[in-house]
């Protein structure tokens, strides 16, 4: 005999089961696309600042004390005097977001290429005013030591006298705050007609709020 009972329940079992797996099939494919998406918009956000290109225009940079210096495309600056340290870099950002610098790191390049990874995020100085550099175009960072007294002061402003080169990590993120990276620019000098000028090339750059690529 027939039991209609139990068919009908495993019918029912049966059906709950496909519309289970029917369910979380579409859970996951929806985690997907919504991750996707996610990725796809912080891609869109997401600056990358290099130096600029030895064509691109100069930069006019002014220091809270109205002191001003102009840098080339493709080059950094460096100026000591006895009681401050101007430094300057002409950057680009070629990724799609607008970048915004918040801080900065400097030391002797000597000393940064003994140390892989970039300085802590708590020792970099944060810069006077927020520099903006908008997707695909161009920019400036700039950072000044105005107390002698300092370590660093005696050391980069002997490393500028001497020749050597200079390391300038820079603290950046999108305009939302997030996507916070650091980019490692070096300054090198070279002798152009008896005049000393600073060469900025970008070596590795850190991505601080995901993974790491490598």
């Amino acid at each position: 005999m027939t039991d209609w009972a139990t068919i009908s329940a495993l019918a029912t079992a049966g059906g709950t089961l496909v519309l289970g797996i029917a369910t979380f099939a579409s859970v996951r494919s929806a985690n997907r696309a919504a991750r996707t998406a996610e990725r796809a918009l912080l891609e869109g956000l997401r600056p990358l600042v290099v130096a600029s290109r030895l064509s691109d225009p100069p930069e006019k940079v002014s220091f809270v004390d109205l002191h001003w210096v102009r840098v080339e495309g493709g080059h950094g600056s460096v100026e000591v005097t006895d009681a401050a340290i101007y430094m300057a870099i002409a950057l680009r950002n070629i990724g799609r977001g607008m970048a915004v610098l918040h801080g900065w790191f400097a030391s002797g390049l000597a000393t940064s290429n003994t140390r892989p990874d970039h300085a802590p995020v708590g020792d970099f100085r944060r810069l006077t005013r927020d520099l903006y550099i908008p997707p695909g175009d161009l920019g400036f960072w700039q950072g000044a030591l105005r107390d002698p007294t300092e370590p660093i002061f005696e050391e980069l402003g002997a490393i500028a006298k001497n020749g050597e080169g200079i390391t300038v990590e820079v603290l950046y993120g999108d305009q939302e705050g997030g996507q916070r990276a650091i980019s490692r620019f070096g300054l090198l000098p070279n002798d152009v007609d008896g005049r000393q000028v600073w060469i900025a090339t970008v070596s590795r750059h850190w991505h601080l709020d995901r993974a790491a690529p490598r």
